[in-house]
């Protein structure tokens, strides 16, 4: 990323939603909190406030940086189409990158960042994250939790973590959205309508 320059990160794939406005890779206003199923709500409401208080618009970034998933089907959806829909109206380069990897670049160390997708299944990545840069060690896929757990070393897991966009500035795990409209969340499984779908 360019010295100087404002970025817009947004993550509601998870319980927590998070919004931060950066120059370079420097915070200038970070929201992270736990939410109550109103990241639909919340998300608008306090990116306005973000926007306010720093006294800027989105024409003011030079890239919109969203997580895409894998998560709650609702919840990563709230972020991709917002992100999208200010990256295409307001014409501000759109970059992806996995919540996953948001969640672990919080922590240092061989991270197992995974999300709940319930009989003991999960979404999960293995990351390796130091205290200036990071990189995925395995492809993110749903599986077996503890199925996974035994097959492969790490030093913590971690279900959650305020992002460390430095990290992900130092990566290769951002990447830029060159048709907008084609940006689609990442499921990692088939949605109950999908899979109703084939059943017919």
């Amino acid at each position: 990323m360019s010295q100087s320059l404002k970025h817009l990160v947004l993550d509601s794939a998870t319980d927590y939603l998070y919004i931060g406005i950066f120059e370079e890779d420097k915070p200038l206003r970070e929201y992270y909190e736990l939410g109550h199923n109103d990241h639909s709500v919340k998300l608008m409401d306090e990116l306005t406030k973000l926007f306010d208080a720093l006294n800027m618009k989105v024409t003011d970034l030079a890239s919109i940086i969203v997580g895409n998933g894998p998560g709650s089907y609702t919840g990563v959806r709230i972020g991709v189409v917002v992100a999208k829909m200010l990256a295409w109206t307001k014409d501000v380069p759109l970059y992806t990158v996995s919540s996953l990897a948001l969640m672990a670049s919080g922590h240092t160390g061989k991270v197992l960042a995974w999300i709940d997708a319930r009989r003991n299944h999960a979404f999960l990545g293995l990351f390796e994250v130091s205290e200036t840069s990071m990189k995925a060690l395995d492809k993110e896929q749903y599986t077996h939790l503890d199925t996974y757990k035994d097959t492969v070393a790490f030093d913590k897991e971690t279900t959650s973590g305020k992002p460390n966009i430095k990290k992900l500035f130092n990566s290769n795990l951002l990447t830029h959205a060159t048709h907008i409209h084609a940006v689609a969340p990442v499921y990692l499984r088939q949605t109950e309508a999908e899979r109703n779908l084939n059943d017919k």
